[in-house]
Order: C-alpha cells, then sequence, then structure tokens
C-alpha cells in the first residue's frame, strides 16, 4: 500500500504506472513522478492521504477535483489524463509540469513586470476556461499554479472547485482553501460565486509584485479580519516603477465587496492586456510613482502648506493683536503635521514643514513660539493637550 511519504514505492510499478520519484506532497496527498508503461510516457501521480480519505466529504472534494480538471481542455490549466485505484489508494495522474510553482519563484523577490502581466494573463484565461463550464476553482494561490520552464502558467489541483448543480462539499460557516487568498466572503464561508476567484487572482498580482502578501496576521482569525476590515499597503510605495493602471487593476480585483470587483474574468484580461501593450510600445501614457516620486510630490506641498499657514496664521494673529496678551502671555506651538498619505516614510515631512512653518511665524514676531513638548502629541485631535503641555495659548495644527 502507499502511504503518505513513503520512499519505499519508488521504483514500484503500480497499476500501469511505474513509480521513479517523489515530487512533493500536500494537504490532499503525495505527488510522485511516474512512468506510463502503457502509454510510454511520464506522468505526476498523485494519491490521496490516508487522512484525508478519513470522511465523505474528502473522498468527495477529490472526486471534484478530478471531475473538474479532466472536463477542461486549455493550456493553462494541468492536464487530467486518469483516475483510478491501486492496492487500496485513489489516484490522479496529471500531465508532468517540468518547472516549478509560482510560490518558489516569489520566495526569491517580486518578479519582473513583464512577468508579472503575463502569468496574471495566462492565470486569468485558464480560469475563463473553467468558469465557462461552470467551475469556481476556489483555491487559486501561488503554490497551485506551476510555470514551465519555458514561463508559462498552469493551474493545478481543483479539488476546492464548486461545479454548477453540485452540492456545497462545506458546511455553512465552514471555510475551505488557504486563507491569505481567500475572498472576504469566502473567509468567512458565504456562499461564493466566480469573482471569489478574480479575488484571489489580484492577491496573487499583489504578490508577484510586491514578494509580500496584502493580507497578513499571526493567526488565521487575525488574517480574516484584514481581509474583511483593512486595506493593504499601495503597491507604489513598496515598488518603483509600477504603473499606477496596473495598481488600479489589483485594487479593483480585491475589492472587498464582489459587486465592485471586475465582474467576468474576461474583463480582467481585457485591462491586463491592455496595459501589456501599452508597456510593450513603450507609448504607455499610465503614470508610474515612486518612492522619490512621491516624497518629492508631497514635499512641494507641504511647502506650499507652510507659506499658506504663516499667511493664514500672521493675519490673524494681526487682527487679534490685543488678545495675544492674554493667552499665556502669547506663546504659541506649532504642531507637526499629521500624514495622512498612508505611507510612514513621510513622517518626517511633516516635522520638517512644522519646524519651518514655526520659524517663518516666530520671525513675524507678534507673539513668542515655542517648541512642542512632545512631537508625539502633534496631532489636531491632540490639540489642547498639546497647548497644555507646552504652556501656550495657541496651536497651529495640520495634516
Amino acid at each position: 500500500m502507499v502511504k503518505r511519504g513513503d520512499e519505499s514505492v519508488i521504483g514500484k510499478t503500480i497499476s500501469h504506472y511505474r513509480i521513479i520519484d517523489k515530487l512533493g506532497e500536500g494537504g490532499m496527498g503525495v505527488v510522485y513522478r511516474a512512468e506510463d508503461t502503457a502509454l510510454d510516457r511520464h506522468v505526476a501521480l498523485k494519491f490521496l492521504s490516508e487522512g484525508a480519505l478519513a470522511s465523505e466529504s474528502a473522498k468527495g472534494r477529490f472526486a471534484h477535483e478530478a471531475k473538474a480538471a479532466a472536463a477542461l481542455n486549455h493550456p493553462n490549466i494541468c492536464t487530467v489524463y486518469e483516475i483510478g485505484e491501486a492496492e487500496g489508494r485513489t489516484f490522479i495522474a496529471m500531465a508532468l509540469i517540468e518547472g516549478e510553482n509560482l510560490g518558489d519563484k516569489i520566495e526569491r523577490g517580486p518578479l519582473k513586470l513583464s512577468d508579472v502581466i503575463a502569468l496574471g494573463i495566462e492565470v486569468a484565461e485558464g480560469l475563463a476556461a473553467a468558469h465557462e463550464n461552470g467551475i469556481v476553482h476556489r483555491d487559486i494561490k501561488p503554490g497551485n499554479i506551476a510555470v514551465t520552464t519555458s514561463g508559462h502558467a498552469k493551474i493545478m489541483d481543483f479539488g476546492l472547485a464548486k461545479l454548477r448543480g453540485v452540492t456545497r462539499i462545506t458546511k455553512t460557516g465552514e471555510t475551505t482553501g488557504t486563507i491569505a487568498y481567500m475572498s472576504p466572503e469566502q473567509s468567512q464561508g458565504e456562499d461564493v460565486d466566480h469573482r471569489t476567484d478574480i479575488w484571489s487572482v489580484g492577491v496573487m498580482l499583489y504578490e508577484m509584485l510586491t514578494g509580500l502578501q496584502p493580507f497578513r496576521g499571526d493567526y488565521e482569525q487575525a488574517v480574516v479580519y484584514s481581509i474583511v476590515n483593512t486595506e493593504p499597503e499601495p503597491i507604489t510605495a513598496l515598488r518603483t516603477g509600477v504603473p499606477m493602471e496596473l495598481e488600479r487593476i489589483v485594487r479593483k480585483a480585491m475589492a472587498k465587496r464582489a459587486d465592485e470587483r471586475h465582474q467576468h474574468i474576461d474583463d480582467l484580461i481585457a485591462d491586463l492586456r491592455s496595459l501589456q501593450r501599452e508597456l510593450d510600445s513603450g507609448t504607455t501614457t499610465r503614470l508610474t510613482r515612486d518612492s522619490s516620486y512621491t516624497k518629492t510630490v508631497v514635499a512641494w506641498w507641504a511647502l506650499a502648506v507652510v507659506a499658506i499657514g504663516i499667511a493664514l496664521t500672521a493675519a490673524w494673529m494681526a487682527t487679534h493683536r490685543a488678545r495675544l496678551a492674554d493667552l499665556d502671555q502669547g506663546k504659541l506651538v506649532v504642531a507637526p503635521l499629521e500624514n495622512r498619505t498612508g505611507d510612514p516614510s513621510l513622517d518626517p515631512v511633516g516635522r520638517v514643514a512644522s519646524d519651518a512653518m514655526a520659524e517663518g511665524l516666530a520671525q513675524i514676531g507678534l507673539v513668542e513660539v515655542v517648541p512642542a513638548s512632545d512631537p508625539q502629541e502633534g496631532r489636531s485631535r491632540d490639540a489642547v493637550a498639546l497647548a497644555e503641555a507646552s504652556d501656550a495659548g495657541l496651536v497651529v495644527s495640520g495634516s
């Protein structure tokens, strides 16, 4: 009998497959490289693990994987040759893909922009064929995408696929798939449709571009909370040279509400192909934004805010000169500008701008400008606390 991770089967012939070596194993079972002695070709032979066979739902899931994949014939989907049973174990024979999975590629770092778009298109085209046949994958993730030695994507493992007209395998409230790539509706155990795959493709695009998963946490519920409630850090804040149009496409694919995403996988393909053509032609008008661009723009805006802030504050003080003497001896403190860009690296810009504003107001000489006693309190909502801590009667704050 073939056991999970059993190396002793190597060299043996099971049914008409001679086991050559072990390729890997996962939650559903162990995969071997084998020779199909009947047709003289090498295949990937996947045996369902004993633990996975413990329940009827697991057996059903494996059968659905085979049926779903066998029903599809597309260059971006791994071909299923046969479902069988030998020595008390169920197996599935699939095309052997020479290459590596997408997860291994991402572990080495973010992918080239052209590769991200090309692989994204191919995965989406494979899913388009599945969706056209009423099949939702529900477990799209880098580990389920094989990348051939020639650089093409093939979708594997339809073990969690939901066929049209087939009763749901999972109970209400029970989640299947891999948490980090689940859509909000799937992560909460709700009914899903083809748009859950679109979400997962968006998550993969984000990860290919940045090397990071957009939704992270120390435990599963923390990841689910992030998926449902938080927005990921902008791609353009993590990587330079990314077209803002590509960030728009990824964000649309990862919209929290299914009705705000691309409504069909073909819409996502069209967006990616349009951007690919523009980038290939070198005539793209879609702006890119990198950290230096962002910092330059924000710095110029900060200078403008400083000039406007000094002018407005000076004008107010000039018209209220008589009242200044009653305000804690006319002391004024300038709070650090609050950074609302979502990029923590821009925090220093707010502090520099507030320092420049304080210096400009001090030169006017209408009031004594005192330093903020606690820069961390320098936010508009803490104006009273900052004034009290700095012994000042006036506070200038902004963002």
